[in-house]
Parts: C-alpha cells; structure tokens; sequence
C-alpha cells in the first residue's frame, strides 16, 4: 500500500461532517466470478444512507452506485448470483466525487488479463479519491499497475461505536468498515450508526477463517500471494508446487514456511478454502450439489457429502436447510 499516494490524493481529512448535497459517485469494479457478500454489504450501506438522509433532510440521493464490468451486461457472482453492470467503455467520469472499490473473488486472475478492465483502471485511479481493492482485487491494481489508496480517516479518531478503531500506516482498512468510515464524515456520526447497526451482517461458515489467515501480521507477503492464489483458484486442478511457483519458492521451502506462517498445510489451506465456498454456495444458490462439488473444485457430490460428514457431522443438503435465508 502507498500511504503517502493515499494521503496526498485525498480530500478526507476531517471528522467532521460535510454539510453539503453534492453527489459522490461509488463505482464497484466486477468480474465474472467475484465475491458477492462484501459487494453486497457495500451497496446496502450506501443506499441506506441515501435512504435515511431523504427520509431526515428531505435531501436527494447522497451517493449514485454504479457497477461496472469490462463488456457490461449480466456477470456472475462465484456464488453463481447473476448481477446486471454497465460497460466500463461507456462509463465516464465527472466532476463529482469518485469512490473506486475492486472487487474480490475466483475470476479474478482471469480479469487480470483483461485489458479493457485494467485500461479503465488505469484511467479512473487518477481521478478516484478512494481506490479500495477488497481481497483479490488488489491483483487486478497490480496488473494495471496501480497502487491502492485507502481512507485516510482511519488513521485517527472514530465517533461510532460499530466502527472498528485506528490502525497503524502499514495496516489497510476493510472495505466495509471505509464505506461505513465515508457515511460518517460525509453524513456525521448519528446516521451512520444507524447505517451500522441497520445493514445485514457478512455471512460467515464454519471454514471462513481459512480467506483470513494469510491478513495475519507475521504473514510474509509471498506466503499472502500464494495464499490469496489458491482463494482464487479453488475450482481448479492445482499442485503445490503451483503455489510454490506464486511464491517464487522451492516447494520444500514453501511447505515450511505456509505451515509456520498460516498454521495450516497448504493443502488443508486448499481444501478449507473449497468447503468455505461450498458452504456459500449452498446458502447463496439453489444450484444442485453436485455441480456445486464441480465448481469448487471437489469432483463429485458424494465426495462434498464425505467431507461434510467428516468436519460437519451433516450433509450438504441438511447445511442448506439449516442456513436457508428466510424469503
């Protein structure tokens, strides 16, 4: 992360709230394949906070959400959520403020070689207050080769209780937690801990600390690289020594150094990754399990059974039922 490109290019650097109408254009970078929860929880911040500022100040919409992919039209979540998005070819910039957030997620190293996503990129950065990749995303700044540039307001004070406190430079904030952070300045403290306490919260499985090992301090960032590589790559057939080869290590050295640094073997890494996004995929779609077992890498849906029972004591089906969101 570049914290001097952060602080210098942003304007952010109250607490105090902006007493102003002006409209801040939110644009979310997608790809086919990206992760849904964080995307989703970004919007509903933002819509609620425009929701909320009519209904207080009989206002206009404080932000204008805009998704983008590189061709437009119908992408699909890793979770198999189709979602509509615009043409980044078409989407021009204005005069306004401009907020970037990169999505996260499995498609991305194909997004990576996409470059009309990473030419939109590349003309956007310059002119976006806030360039905020979620997880993976920050490889697709890396192919377009750009630097992330977070909120500055985490570096000092926070009013509301549900945001999460200061950090140290070298620690970056979560996207969630800088949208909520952006509420706050723009709107003050009062609405966005209505904003807070009000959006629905991340879904989480019973393997989702497998995505957060690797955000660990002691974690080296080759170790994070070939761990976020094999987040991204669980519906394929990979080796370790694909991974080794991420980290520009031998794979002795590589199998040392992921079990010190994540507490965990690579391939347990792989695996726990796999049945995480398994578990969303059964909560989040209504795609059979075996295909479900395809997508996220485990060949069969006797095979994704085997593993449920084994570290679940369930079966897939039995998960779905249990974790169903009410309609």
């Amino acid at each position: 992360m570049d914290l001097v490109d952060t602080l210098r290019h942003s304007s952010r650097q109250s607490a105090v709230p902006m007493q102003t109408t002006a409209l801040t254009r939110v644009d979310i970078a997608l790809f086919n394949g990206f992760a849904l929860p964080t995307v989703a929880a970004i919007i509903e911040i933002f819509q609620k906070a425009n929701s909320l500022t009519a209904a207080q100040r009989s206002g206009r919409a404080r932000y204008d959400v805009s998704l983008l992919s590189a061709a437009g039209g119908r992408i699909a979540s890793s979770s198999s959520v189709f979602v509509w998005t615009d043409d980044v070819q078409s989407h021009r910039g204005t005069n306004e403020t401009h907020l970037l957030f990169i999505a996260g997620g499995t498609g991305v190293q194909q997004a990576c070689r996409d470059e009309r996503l990473s030419n939109w990129l590349r003309r956007r950065h310059p002119v976006s207050e806030i360039v905020h990749p979620i997880a993976e995303g920050q490889l697709l700044l890396q192919a377009a080769g750009l630097p992330s540039r977070y909120c500055p307001l985490f570096y000092g004070g926070s009013e509301v209780q549900a945001l999460p406190p200061a950090r140290s430079l070298t620690e970056p904030p979560g996207a969630v937690s800088t949208a909520l952070r952006i509420v706050e300045e723009d709107l003050g403290a009062d609405l966005a801990q209505q904003v807070a306490e009000s959006i629905a919260p991340q879904p989480t499985t019973p393997f989702s600390s497998a995505a957060t090992f690797g955000l660990t301090p002691q974690v080296s960032e080759k170790i994070l690289a070939s761990a976020r590589w094999l987040d991204a790559n669980v519906d394929r057939p990979i080796s370790i020594d694909d991974a080794a080869k991420v980290a520009a290590m031998s794979e002795r050295n590589f199998l040392r150094r992921f079990k010190n640094e994540i507490g965990i073997t690579p391939s347990d890494y792989l695996l726990r990754a796999r049945l995480n996004m398994s578990c969303r995929m059964l909560v989040e779609s209504r795609l059979p399990v075996d295909k479900i077992a395809r997508r996220c890498g485990i060949g069969s849906g006797g095979q994704l059974s085997k593993l449920f029972r084994k570290y679940l004591a369930t079966t897939p089906t039995d998960y779905r039922m249990r974790n169903e969101v009410a309609p």
